[in-house]
């Protein structure tokens, strides 16, 4: 997965699932039902999941004919896996995991955009002012696959050499490295690390990768199998109508959103997430300003990125990786 959690989220996340769940009995709603759907997140849950928290408090999916259930991933929770051996109907997965996974013959589809652009940046000191100016420093990277793409990609395109950068593993601990002078940037999250860092000690410069060259790509999105979409195409059309008006709402009411993730999701800081979710507010819509939309022709480019800079052998076929089910079909049936 995009991020390996620490080995406490295991311990907090049985605790987590108690309240971030949607109700095991059912609640009141209208429509044909067609059962419950299993939803699990790409991390703990935060500002990034602001409109599926709305979605459950506003019994959106009950609404639509279906019973949500939200799944909080532990330590080894292999998304992927899971949606392979049919023990969880849908999970949000990063776009470079879901284009790993398909190259391995893994048959997932993506089907629904959480957010519109890339969240993965290039964090530096305050006195790096211009990616090029990383050439011959040291950078902290996680390990996963898509850290060295993002790194050379924004570096190159800055008019660096990214050969010339001294990487080190340093985990996901980019904003204690940062703020300690042990690495001058780190790749991390614009969203999370990015707002930490400004909050703690401001000045630090964040490089989106779109910035440099990349293609403004969805980070994350929601997966199903290519199975389940053909045998079950109800159930994927009713979670995608159930997941877009709770982020709809999140987007016209952001307070109300943050309300409704924090009363339902016990241990959030509501200053980090108010200082999150306007960010993310902007990320989550694409074309025409509409949320969950795919871009096909920026996933065409997105796939020749993915390609060119190492994530995965072959370019990626968007047409048959991605298949909305709530709005333009790209043509070709899930494979």
């Amino acid at each position: 997965m995009r991020r390996h959690l620490a080995a406490v989220i295991a311990a907090v996340a049985a605790a987590l699932a108690l309240c971030a769940c949607g109700s095991s009995s059912p609640r009141a709603g209208g429509g044909h039902g067609v059962g419950s759907a299993s939803l699990v997140l790409d991390f703990t849950p935060n500002a990034i999941h602001v409109g599926i928290y709305a979605a459950l408090a506003h019994h959106f999916d009950t609404r639509n004919g279906i019973d949500l259930h939200v799944q909080v991933p532990g330590a080894s929770t292999d998304a992927i896996s899971e949606l392979e051996a049919g023990r969880v109907d849908f999970a949000i997965l990063d776009i470079h995991d879901l284009a790993i996974a398909r190259e391995k013959h893994a048959p997932i589809v993506g089907i629904l955009p959480i957010v519109q652009s890339p969240l993965a940046a290039v964090i530096a000191g305050p006195s790096i002012h211009s990616p090029r100016q990383l050439d011959h420093k040291t950078v902290g990277v996680t390990g996963d696959p898509s850290d060295n793409a993002v790194l050379d990609s924004i570096v190159s395109g800055s008019g660096g050499d990214p050969a010339t950068i001294r990487k080190i593993d340093i985990g996901y601990n980019a904003v204690a490295d940062l703020l300690s002078g042990r690495v001058q940037a780190a790749t991390a999250f614009w969203n999370d690390e990015g707002v930490t860092l400004q909050r703690k000690r401001p000045g630090f410069h964040v490089f989106r990768v779109e910035d440099y060259g990349a293609p403004s790509y969805p980070e994350l999105v929601v997966c199903t199998t290519a199975r389940s979409l053909r045998e079950d195409p109800a159930r994927a059309r009713a979670l995608v109508r159930t997941l877009t008006e709770g982020y709809d709402f999140a987007i016209d009411h952001p307070a109300a959103g943050a309300h409704e993730l924090e009363h339902q999701v016990s241990g959030l800081d509501p200053s980090l997430v108010s200082a999150e979710l306007p960010g993310e507010i902007k990320a989550f819509t694409g074309p025409g300003h509409r949320f969950g939309v795919f871009n096909m022709a920026l996933l065409a480019r997105w796939a020749r990125w993915e390609a060119r800079f190492g994530i995965v052998k072959q370019i990626p076929d968007v047409h048959a990786m991605f298949h909305p089910v709530g709005g333009t079909s790209p043509g070709n049936p899930p494979q």
